[in-house]
């Protein structure tokens, strides 16, 4: 049974995640709080001055960290989140977190010996960054340009991270526990390509390049360099085979397997004519 009693802050509620685990919560009929720097909870990762407004009546948090817990700073600003939220009374943290990152990981033990109640959610790489993310574009323009090894990683539905959380948030899964979601099988940047081609109808390809070249790229598309920055990090230090192997957090949390990728593709990408090339529309 969920707990309708509840009141739940969703932190990055415009993004991939957070988007999706509010709008779950929602549909439960929970009392629920979008916290976003525009939205109608104001909360801004780099303002701390309102963190414990935010904060007020709250008892379960979704804390997902921008721009990423891999980030230097993120373990200090996620300490002092939590001393606040524990101040103003908050029971429960549901933390996303990365795969094969020791940033994150030490952020996942400042939330677990916080003396809140906790939830891990350590997730893989997600299918949405082709739909909705850094890669859309590239997918758009048929060539998935990227300076990565040919190493495979088990991509994860966003989908499956939303469920996992609200799971969480409301009891339907154990506490005090971590869940390791990824996809059902290890996929290469080439099978990536393959399944996305087949998801359109027409040819996608998958180019590795070097590390200047990407950069330079993406500093001409306007990029801010943080985000090049974590890109890089996240492709030379992260990507680098460590995570290829399959985590059944999905499975555990819900009694039932990850979404596959092939079914991403064909509900998201088939479905998005922002990623039809001009040639396809016409």
């Amino acid at each position: 049974m969920t707990d309708t009693t509840k009141s739940i802050l969703v932190l990055g509620a415009t993004g991939k995640t957070g988007k999706r685990v509010a709008d779950k919560l929602e549909a439960l009929n929970l009392t629920l709080h979008r916290g976003s720097r525009n939205g109608p909870t104001k909360f801004d990762w780099q303002d701390q001055s309102g963190w414990s407004g935010a904060l007020q009546g709250i008892d379960s948090v979704y804390l997902s960290y921008f721009p990423d817990l891999a980030v230097p700073d993120a373990p200090d600003a996620i300490r002092h989140f939590c001393h606040i939220a524990r101040s103003a009374g908050v029971r429960h943290i549901v933390l996303l977190s990365g795969r094969g990152e020791p940033a994150a990981q030490q952020c996942e033990q400042i939330v677990q010996t916080s003396g809140m109640h906790w939830n891990t959610v350590r997730a893989s790489w997600f299918n949405q960054n082709f739909s909705e993310g850094e890669f859309a574009g590239m997918v758009r323009d048929g060539v998935i340009a990227l300076p990565v090894r040919m190493v495979e990683e088990p991509f994860v539905d966003v989908e499956d991270i939303a469920d996992v959380a609200v799971a969480a948030l409301t009891g339907q899964c154990a506490r005090n526990r971590l869940y390791e979601v990824t996809g059902p099988r290890l996929l290469s940047f080439v099978d990536i390509a393959d399944e996305l081609s087949a998801a359109l109808d027409r040819e996608i390809r998958f180019l590795p390049i070097a590390n200047d070249v990407f950069v330079q790229e993406m500093r001409w598309q306007g990029a801010p360099e943080e985000t090049i920055q974590l890109l890089m990090f996240l492709f030379n230090e992260v990507l680098d085979g460590r995570n290829a192997y399959l985590g059944h957090g999905v499975e555990e949390a819900l009694g039932r397997p990850a979404r596959d990728f092939s079914d991403f593709a064909k509900r998201e990408i088939r479905a998005n004519p922002a990623l039809l090339n001009e040639e396809a529309l016409s």
